[in-house]
């Protein structure tokens, strides 16, 4: 797999959704800058906050859309084309009902998974094939309340279970950089099981 290039939280923007489940991207990226002392800042052209960040010599751009989820694709693929980013470069952080909080996993490809945010990207971009990291959220039990389950904040116990795997995912994240998925996944699966 290539190095990642792009690293993209998907949530929402304001401080009404800040403390939702559907964030949860948001955190993760959020984590990085600060690791990284990295400030983000408006990019109308990209319709988000960006923030860049140095991993021996190799620059990697930080993106928080500010579309709300359903358009997340229109901001990713605006500073892809920019900075002319394969989507094979490009590492989306996201919500995952299908993990339990505390568990991480990386994968490439795949579908949606009925995420709309990833339904967006994958229609701005063109193609399945960019790296996700899936940040584990629960799931409420019943499809009817998927839309308020991730709309709401988790309890403090979750929420320490979903920030220990961000952390986790971080430390993977010098490997992911120069493109060691393969060590970056087995490090990151054995930490968050």
């Amino acid at each position: 797999m290539s190095s990642v290039k792009l690293i993209v939280g998907l949530g929402n923007p304001g401080a009404k959704y800040e403390q939702t489940r559907h964030n949860a991207g948001f955190w993760f990226v959020e984590e990085v800058a600060r690791q990284y002392s990295a400030q983000f800042r408006p990019e109308t052209k990209f319709l988000g906050e960006a923030a860049r960040i140095q991993q021996n010599g190799m620059d990697c751009w930080l993106l928080k859309p500010t579309t709300f989820m359903n358009r997340s694709g229109h901001s990713i693929q605006a500073l892809a084309n920019f900075y002319k980013i394969e989507p094979e470069s490009i590492l989306v952080a996201h919500d995952e009902l299908d993990l339990p909080p505390g568990v991480a996993r990386l994968k490439k490809g795949g579908g949606h998974g009925g995420h709309n945010g990833l339904r967006d990207t994958i229609a701005a971009l063109g193609t399945k094939e960019f790296q996700r990291l899936r940040l584990g959220i629960g799931h409420p039990g019943d499809k009817s309340q998927v839309v308020d389950f991730v709309l709401k904040a988790p309890s403090k116990t979750e929420f320490q279970q979903i920030d220990d795997a961000i952390y986790q995912a971080t430390r993977v994240l010098p490997d992911l950089l120069v493109g060691n998925v393969e060590k970056a996944m087995n490090q990151l699966h054995t930490e968050t099981k």
